[in-house]
């Protein structure tokens, strides 16, 4: 009987019924498909396939042919039990194994694993039944409570191996004393060694044999199985002494083998400490989130869990709460304090209309609040899950990394094997220090450290990013910050304000100042460009009464035109202007050319030229000190707007730019990009992530700069919380700091095992005498790891160096 499976997935691309059967078709007449519905109305494709004969990939690839693209549901669960880079592998194996699962990333040092699934729901019992069949423990999908940070579950893992610690070295250290004095030898009897070692020997290591049989019956070879067969040869050869099987005083190890043990759990102790605190930034995000909220519920105020608001509900917000949703104040005024998400240091007034953020602290009033975003669309929600998502991620430097990892268990026990063979049959060395020599080296070599260098810098580092205000979507994002050499600004809403306002009104032909600005506002109320936006509000505040427009029509960056009582108004550049047939003949008296800084809105009425509005938007406080900076990292700064040259020459002066491209379109503006890539630069592009997807998806690294609290997380691969300039230079220093710390785990890691390896193979005894015996490799090994992961906790205090600049 045929195994099969069937599975919703949901698609992209279909636009009408036709779309629907033609997909329908295809997947039907594709062999080991049994069944496909395809619904256009809920864009899903239903589809009951014999596993044996078709997988997932094949399904997608069919997809694809046909036009369309599977929509993919991305996941994050906690996984418990992982203490290497090997655990990691045997994971995401036992993962990639689930049907309907298209990629896995593993993090040991945040202990969670990234699904990427062809389907919207969830195999949650295969998952939970995979990771326990290899060893590990399913802990949660992430976003549950048990699941954040440590829990009951990590604590008493911690305190079992503080007291299998305690029973090791309170055993081990007594009989390492009694050996090197040669009074109390007689006490130490083999049998009763045997006697006393035993039973705290098998509590001891019984964690890491438990892994480590499993891992066997799954043909994996992991560094738990290496310490088993460490630990295993030492004690071994204990008990064969004791029995009589080998001469008894020279091969008593149970010290060795209950210490080494020890040492053994003192590295996991010390290492799941260590990574516990990587993750702080995302706890510290995760807490802004209150767990209740007062709603307000035919008429009677409730208390209810967060999860159980809906959209458009009225929530009260008393002084000292944290607000539970994104909406809008409805009632009440207060000041609120945003800084735990914009960085923004001083409270913030608050009153009717105002919007307001989940996890923001109202200082004040009390407030009425309606939802309009909950749950996991809120800014706080989306901010957790980019700062998830980009942890999950690895740079590509870390790729030659996992290459090791993936060889480095084989290789080494080769080596052991190999030390073994040379010290007991080349150099004639007893046995008990030839498999000494052995057990040292199995012991001592950990690519713990090395699966260990990116995830643990990623991590905190990002997550340091995030206090910061400063979002990075993907590791990808750091190495390249090291590549960058130019950086490319948007003029309009980044360099500026954003918010321009008319500066002057020039009106030809004795035509009445009033009717003028009421005709060109009354057009200008349908556009949604920012000068746009400022003619009308000077209108406005000059008291015109808008008038209802016929026929309006948007000309992309250039200009609009409608009919107002039969009359036909244009406005835009000159250029819209003469391309239009309109003539710009007026008295040039009346046109200031000292205001050629400015940008200007030409104005006409039935095709004649009958004003002009200078605005000009205010340079930010801070460009030319961020401009300065990033000079100084010696990178190349540039100006991108669809000013014509001279204006953007003048703003560009103001701040140190002396590069512009003027007069661009904003289509035209990754194309821009795209030509300064092709002479060999590597780009960052900043804008404010309103209309300049394109430029930012086109450009090395697209930074996209916010506003407070309502910032555009979509967009760019850089999200800048806090609308300030000075964190553009921050954030790629941020980025250089993180890789340049990658590179140096990476390099202690191997480091680390090219130094002791060789050691402990006992290369010095033939000259010095010196040998590392097993328990003090197992003490060496526990530090590596500690090690490459404490070096990424001192990205926690890390200050970009901008921060530190004054000018």
């Amino acid at each position: 009987m045929k195994e099969t499976e069937k599975y919703q997935i949901i698609i992209d691309g279909m636009h009408c019924a036709s779309c629907a059967q033609r997909l329908q078709k295809a997947l039907s007449a594709q062999s080991g498909i049994i069944n496909a519905e395809v619904n256009f109305s809920i864009q899903t494709a239903t589809v009951q396939f014999d596993i044996d004969s078709i997988n997932f990939k094949q399904i997608r690839e069919i997809v694809e042919k046909n036009g369309f693209s599977v929509q993919f549901k991305k996941i994050q669960i906690a996984v418990g039990g992982m203490h290497c880079a090997s655990c990691a592998v045997s994971v995401k194996n036992a993962l990639l194994g689930i049907p309907g699962v298209a990629d896995v990333v593993v993090n040991p040092s945040t202990a969670t694993a990234s699904l990427v699934l062809y389907t919207q729901s969830i195999p949650l019992l295969q998952i939970k039944q995979n990771i326990k069949r290899n060893g590990y423990s399913y802990d949660g999908i992430i976003g549950d409570d048990a699941a954040d940070g440590p829990g009951e579950k990590y604590r008493h893992e911690q305190r079992m191996r503080t007291i299998r610690m305690g029973v090791s070295f309170g055993i081990s250290i007594p009989l390492m004393i009694i050996m090197y004095i040669p009074a109390l030898h007689h006490l130490l009897k083999p049998f009763w060694l045997f006697l006393l070692v035993t039973p705290a020997f098998i509590f001891v290591t019984y964690p890491i044999y438990a892994i480590a049989v499993v891992n066997l019956r799954n043909k994996a070879l992991t560094m738990d199985v290496m310490y088993a067969l460490g630990i295993s040869t030492a004690y071994g050869a204990s008990v064969a002494g004791t029995f009589g099987l080998l001469p008894s005083r020279e091969f008593m190890l149970y010290e060795t083998a209950i210490m080494l043990a020890g040492f053994l759990i003192l590295g996991r102790f010390l290492e799941s400490n260590a990574k516990g605190k990587t993750s702080q930034s995302i706890r510290k995000l995760i807490n802004l989130q209150p767990k209740s909220a007062i709603v307000i519920r035919d008429g009677k105020e409730m208390t209810i869990l967060v999860e159980n608001i809906e959209a458009g509900e009225e929530v009260i917000v008393r002084p000292g709460e944290q607000i539970p949703v994104d909406g809008k104040v409805i009632k009440g005024e207060s000041t609120i304090d945003e800084s735990m998400i914009s960085g923004e240091p001083l409270p913030v007034y608050k009153t009717t209309g105002n919007s307001a953020t989940a996890g923001t602290l109202n200082k004040s009033g009390v407030v009425h609040i309606v939802s309009e975003r909950i749950g996991k669309d809120t800014v706080l929600a989306k901010i957790i899950k980019l700062v998830r998502d980009a942890q999950s991620s690895r740079p590509p430097v870390q790729l030659f990394a996992d290459r090791v990892v993936s060889v480095f268990i084989p290789v080494i026990l080769g080596l052991a094997v190999t030390a073994f063979l040379i010290w007991f049959f080349v150099m004639g060395s007893p046995l008990v220090f030839a498999l000494t020599v052995m057990i040292s080296v199995v012991v001592i070599a950990c690519p713990c450290a090395l699966g260990l260098a990116s995830p643990t810098a990623v991590t905190v580092g990002i997550g340091r990013g995030a206090e910061l205000g400063i979002l990075i979507k993907n590791g990808e994002v750091l190495e390249k910050s090291e590549a960058v050499s130019t950086v490319v600004f948007d003029k309009t809403g980044t360099l500026t304000a954003g918010k321009p306002a008319v500066k002057n009104v020039h009106t030809f032909s004795g035509l009445d100042h009033l009717e003028f600005l009421t005709l060109a506002a009354s057009v200008e109320k349908n556009s949604i460009h920012p000068l746009a936006e400022a003619v009308v509000e000077y209108a406005k505040q000059a008291g015109c009464e808008l008038l209802p427009v016929d026929s309006f029509h948007t000309f992309e960056g250039k200009g609009v035109k409608a009919d107002i009582k039969g009359k036909e108004i244009v406005l835009g550049s000159a250029q819209f202007l003469t391309e239009m047939g309109i003539a710009l003949t007026y008295e040039s008296e009346m046109y200031d050319q000292s205001q050629e800084q400015m940008s200007h809105v030409f104005v006409s009425i039935d095709r004649r030229i009958a004003g002009i509005l200078s605005v000009a938007d205010t340079l930010r406080d801070d460009a030319a000190f961020a401009v300065g900076a990033l000079k100084d990292m010696g990178l190349e700064v540039m100006m991108l707007t669809g000013d014509k040259k001279e204006t953007a020459i003048h703003t560009g002066s103001q701040i140190g730019i002396s590069e512009v491209i003027a007069g661009v379109l904003p289509h035209q503006k990754a194309d821009k990009i795209q030509a300064l890539q092709e002479t060999g630069k590597k780009v960052v592009f900043v804008g404010d992530g309103i209309n300049d997807a394109p430029a930012l998806a086109r450009a090395d690294i697209g930074i996209a700069i916010g506003s407070g609290t309502d910032i555009a997380i979509e967009t760019g691969e850089i999200v800048l919380v806090k609308n300030n300039l000075k964190d553009v230079v921050a954030s790629i220093q941020l980025g250089r700091k993180i890789i340049r710390q990658i590179r140096m785990n990476i390099f202690w890691a191997f480091a680390y095992n090219s130094a002791l390896i060789p050691l402990a193979a006992g290369i010095l005894k033939p000259w010095f005498g010196i040998v590392f015996k097993p328990e003090l490799a197992g003490l060496a090994m526990a530090m590596s790891s500690v090690t490459v992961v404490s070096f990424s906790l001192l990205l926690r205090k890390y200050i970009p160096d901008i921060y530190r600049e004054v000018r």
